[in-house]
């Protein structure tokens, strides 16, 4: 049996998948394939590489620091970025709180990362690098329209996966997953709209057609997307974990006081799950 993890992006919210997988890792629950959108993969490599709490350390310790996000980093020429990157992907991994990049180059599975071409508007799924220590793709899967500068990889330029393809659980059925763990970061009844910020978006990536495209119908096929997911977990064929509450939580929370409670209630919320999970993967 092949076991796929798919991971909603959600930017804070994502915390609350933190506190799911290191459930996963303490129940020894490792899946053989882990496909993500934005920071739903970029939180899921510390579960590929095994590090349990290493995502809490960083919300503990980091979210909150002038160093790691803020408008200041926007608006600065250098970065050109709500996220400070180089903070987020090189100083933290690397010198801050250490990735294990021997124990994720021993992952046997995949680990994809959802990111939207923005020529074609469509989704692509990229393998994360096992041996890049900047993580160029996560930065991509993370490019959030507006508020972060185009990625580009291998000369082609992409935007935040959630875009074109929010919730990859398709892709992981596709890929040979028999069963498929699907992590949302909504609570059981969200329904999404077309805000304000899509409009700006287009205004602002005009020249990219299909992009545009891909926006303005981005909520639509979210709803659809998720429609179907609930008919697969009623039919047994796939498992869902979301939030009963995201807590008041938005996409850029950095306060821990905030923060931590979401990540418990992901802990709180898997561990009331556990036994049907394991009875879902047949444990």
């Amino acid at each position: 049996m092949k076991l796929g993890l798919v991971l909603e992006g959600g930017a804070s919210r994502t915390v609350f998948s933190c506190g799911v997988m290191d459930v996963l890792l303490e129940a020894g629950i490792k899946a053989d394939y882990i496909i993500g959108t934005s920071a739903g993969i970029s939180y899921g490599v510390s579960y590929a590489s095994g590090q349990y709490e290493r995502n809490l350390k960083i919300t503990k310790q980091y979210m909150s620091d002038k160093r790691y996000m803020g408008i200041r980093h926007l608006i600065s020429r250098k970065t050109k970025c709500f996220y400070n990157m180089d903070f987020v992907y090189d100083e933290i991994p690397n010198k801050l709180i250490p990735f294990d990049y021997d124990a994720f180059e021993k992952f046997s599975g995949s680990c994809k990362a959802v990111v939207t071409d923005i020529e074609t508007g469509a989704a692509e799924y990229l393998e994360v690098d096992r041996h890049d220590e900047k993580w160029n793709v996560l930065r991509a899967t993370c490019s959030l329209p507006i508020l972060f500068p185009i990625a580009e990889i291998d000369g082609k330029k992409y935007l935040d996966g959630g875009i074109s393809d929010s919730v990859a659980y398709q892709k992981a059925f596709a890929d040979g997953c028999d069963k498929v763990i699907v992590v949302l970061t909504r609570e059981r009844g969200y329904v999404k709209k077309t805000d304000m910020s899509v409009r700006l978006a287009c205004a602002m990536y005009g020249k990219y057609q299909n992009l545009c495209a891909s926006l303005l119908c981005r909520a639509e096929v979210y709803n659809a997307q998720i429609k179907r997911l609930r008919e697969l977990a009623a039919e047994g064929k796939a498992f869902v974990i979301e939030p009963f509450s995201t807590m008041g939580v938005g996409r850029t929370d950095k306060d821990p006081q905030k923060l931590i409670p979401l990540y418990a209630h992901g802990k709180e919320v898997m561990n009331m799950k556990l036994d049907a999970l394991k009875r879902y993967i047949g444990e």
